[in-house]
């Protein structure tokens, strides 16, 4: 009898860790995040390997930054204006950004085209961010993706696009 009792303990106990384990696994809600795949693709990172041999002696390089980190909207217009024109540049980014050394100050900002960008969609968004650039005298640069790219032609389109 003291065995029957023993085995219905120790059958409660693990049944209950078993189904403590089933919920903590289970649960989405605990942790639903995963880390990603590398920050940038390969044409990216080999665009910013030449952009650091172009022009980081001159400027410092950041990738990836959102465009509402860059740009803001004006606080004067109405709430629902503000909204709907912080909605448009609120998930948008730029993969590169060059900025002054001195106080960061943003400088120019580089698009990278890759085939995605031969949808309509994308080339709407690419409008969409010209517009923006030019509305607030940032200059942007739309570079089309390469295997390779050359640090005197990188520099000339740059320098070039300051000068503008």
């Amino acid at each position: 009898m003291a065995w029957l009792i023993g085995a219905i303990i120790l059958f409660l106990v693990v049944a209950v860790f078993v189904v403590k384990l089933k919920t903590s696994v289970s649960r989405p809600d605990d942790n639903p995040y995963v880390k990603t795949a590398p920050l940038f693709t390969a044409a990216e990172r080999s665009l910013l390997g030449v952009l650091e041999q172009a022009e980081g002696a001159d400027f410092r390089i950041f990738g990836k930054v959102r465009v509402a980190d860059v740009v803001s909207v004006r606080t004067t217009l109405s709430r629902s204006v503000y909204q709907t024109a912080f909605n448009r540049i609120r998930a948008k980014h730029f993969d590169v950004i060059l900025c002054n050394k001195d106080d960061l100050a943003v400088v120019v900002a580089i698009d990278l085209n890759d085939r995605s960008h031969e949808k309509t969609s994308r080339q709407e968004r690419d409008r969409f961010l010209e517009g923006v650039c030019k509305s607030v005298a940032l200059p942007f640069i739309q570079l089309q993706a390469r295997n390779r790219y050359a640090v005197v032609e990188l520099r000339e389109r740059i320098h070039g696009t300051l000068v503008a």
